[in-house]
C-alpha cells in the first residue's frame, strides 16, 4: 500500500498553498510550480 505522508510537495506559486506530488507530474516534478490548472491561468494573467 502506497504511504502519503512520504510523498513530496510544494508551495504553489500562485495561490500559496501546499500540494503534493501526483502520478501524472512524475515525468516534470521539478517544472511544476502551480497546483491546479486555474492557478496556472491565474499567473499567466497576472503577468
Amino acid at each position: 500500500m502506497h504511504k502519503k505522508p512520504t510523498l513530496p510537495s510544494k508551495i504553489c506559486a500562485s495561490c500559496g498553498r501546499p500540494f503534493d506530488w501526483r502520478k501524472k507530474w512524475a515525468r516534470a516534478w521539478d517544472e511544476i510550480k502551480y497546483c491546479s490548472e486555474r492557478c496556472r491561468r491565474a499567473a499567466k494573467e497576472k503577468s
